[in-house]
C-alpha cells in the first residue's frame, strides 16, 4: 500500500455511525431455484441480515440475464453479458459493502468491476472447486484449479471460510486474509418431533435406514456409501446429474429424488443414520440439519465433518465409512439435537456482517459521487 492510500478500517475501527444498518450487495451464481447448501446459506444469511435492519440486494442468475447450463451439470446456470447491468445496479444501490459469494461468471464479473473501480469487497469459499472440476474433468489438474481460486479470492479484502480445517488447508495453499464464517441451522424446521409421523416416510423399508441427502453428483462421492455392506436399507434423497447412473448401478438402494421443506426434514428425522461421504464440501450444512432432527451423522474425516463431529456424541468420523455408520447407529438422538441447537442463523449473519469491512463514510461518499459523475458522462 502506498503512503497516499487510506487504509480501510475493520468494523471495530470504523466510526460509530458505521454501526448503523448497511446497504449490502451480495453477488452469487448460486441462488434459488437451485437447492443446495450454498443457496440455503446465502438465502438464510440475507434473510437474517434484513431482519437485523440491513438492506440487502442480490445479484443472481435469475435477474433476466442470458444463461447457459454448466457443462455436466445443467441445473446450474451461468449468466452471460451481465457486466453493464451489474455496473448499473452498483451505481443505483450504492452499496456500503459488497460480498462476492461464488467464483462463477457473475462473481468474476463483479470482481473485475470492483478491482477496476477500486471498491473493497469480500469473498467466501463454499466448495473445493478444484476437486469439483477435477472429478468431472480429470485432465484439469488440481494445481490449475487452485491457481484460479487464489487469484480470485486473494484480490478481495477478506475470504470467509466455514471451518478451521479449511482455513488451515487454504493458508498452506497460499490464500490470504482468511476469516471464519460459521453456519447455522433452522431448528424449528428440522425437529425431532417429525420422526415417526404416520409410521414414518420409510415405513415400508427394512431398517435400519441409512440416508444420504444432497446433490447426486460425482464430486459428492456417493458410491462410497452405496457400495458399503450395511444392514437395512440405503436411501438417497436429492436430485443431480448422476441420479440415473446410480439408480441402474445400485438397484437395491432407494432413490427418492428432490425433497424440500417439512418433507425433507422428515427424511432426516425418520432415518437412523445420515451418511455424508463427500470429500469436497467445506462444511456440509446437511450435517447440522440431520443432527437437529436427532439423527446422527457418519462421515469421512474431510473438512467440515472433522471440525463438526468428533467428540460431540452426535456422529462418527472415520476413514472406514462402514465403521463410522455402525458407530453412529449407537448414538443418543437427544444428544444430536442438543448439539445442533448450538448453531443459529442469526449468529451466522452477525459474523457475516462483522466480516464485511465496509468503507468509512467519507470514502463511500467520494466513491459514489465519482461513480455518479461517470454515469452521467456515459
Amino acid at each position: 500500500m502506498s503512503t497516499t492510500e487510506t487504509p480501510i478500517p475493520s468494523p471495530a475501527e470504523a466510526a460509530p455511525d458505521d454501526d448503523r444498518p448497511l446497504r449490502i450487495m451480495l453477488v452469487s451464481d448460486a441462488w434459488e431455484p437451485q437447492v443446495n447448501g450454498v443457496v440455503r446459506t446465502l438465502t438464510r444469511t440475507a434473510e437474517e441480515c434484513r431482519a437485523m435492519g440491513h438492506e440487502v440486494e442480490v445479484i443472481h442468475p435469475g435477474l433476466g440475464y442470458r444463461t447457459i447450463p454448466l457443462p455436466t451439470y445443467p441445473d446450474i446456470k451461468l449468466a452471460l453479458d451481465a457486466r453493464r447491468d451489474i455496473e448499473e445496479r452498483f451505481k443505483a444501490f450504492e452499496p456500503e459493502a459488497i460480498h462476492i459469494a461464488t467464483e462463477g461468471t457473475l462473481g468474476e464479473t463483479a470482481r473485475k468491476i470492483c478491482l477496476r473501480w477500486k471498491l473493497p469487497f469480500t469473498t467466501s469459499y463454499h466448495t473445493k472447486f478444484p476437486e469439483y472440476v477435477n472429478a468431472r474433468f480429470p485432465f484439469i489438474p488440481l494445481a490449475a484449479g487452485y491457481s484460479f481460486m487464489r487469484r480470485f479470492h486473494n484480490s478481495g479484502n477478506r475470504m470467509m471460510v466455514a471451518t478451521p480445517s479449511m482455513r488451515d488447508d487454504l493458508a498452506k495453499r497460499g490464500f490470504n486474509n482468511i476469516t471464519p464464517w460459521a453456519r447455522g441451522v433452522d431448528t424449528e424446521q428440522f425437529h425431532p418431533s417429525l420422526r415417526g409421523i404416520d409410521g414414518g416416510v420409510y415405513k415400508d423399508l427394512e431398517g435400519p435406514i441409512f440416508v444420504y441427502v444432497g446433490r447426486v453428483a460425482v464430486e459428492k462421492n456417493i458410491e462410497s456409501f452405496l457400495a458399503l455392506d450395511l444392514p437395512g436399507t440405503k436411501v438417497v434423497v436429492g436430485p443431480g446429474p448422476q441420479l440415473e447412473e446410480l439408480k441402474k448401478k445400485y438397484p437395491k438402494a432407494v432413490f427418492t429424488g428432490s425433497k424440500s421443506g417439512e418433507e425433507l426434514a422428515r427424511h432426516f428425522a425418520d432415518a437412523d443414520v445420515s451418511v455424508f461421504p463427500s470429500w469436497t464440501d467445506t462444511f456440509g450444512l446437511v450435517i447440522l440439519e440431520s443432527m437437529a432432527t436427532g439423527t446422527p451423522v457418519a462421515a469421512f474425516p474431510a473438512p467440515g465433518p472433522k471440525d463438526l463431529i468428533p467428540g460431540t456424541g452426535a456422529g462418527a468420523v472415520s476413514d472406514d465409512l462402514k465403521a463410522a455408520c455402525l458407530e453412529a447407529l449407537t448414538m443418543d438422538r437427544a444428544r444430536c439435537r442438543e448439539y445442533a441447537e448450538g448453531f443459529s442463523w442469526r449468529s451466522c449473519a452477525e459474523e457475516f456482517v462483522r466480516n464485511l469491512k465496509p468503507q468509512p463514510k467519507p470514502e463511500r461518499r467520494r466513491f459514489w459521487r465519482r461513480l455518479r459523475r461517470l454515469g452521467r458522462a456515459g
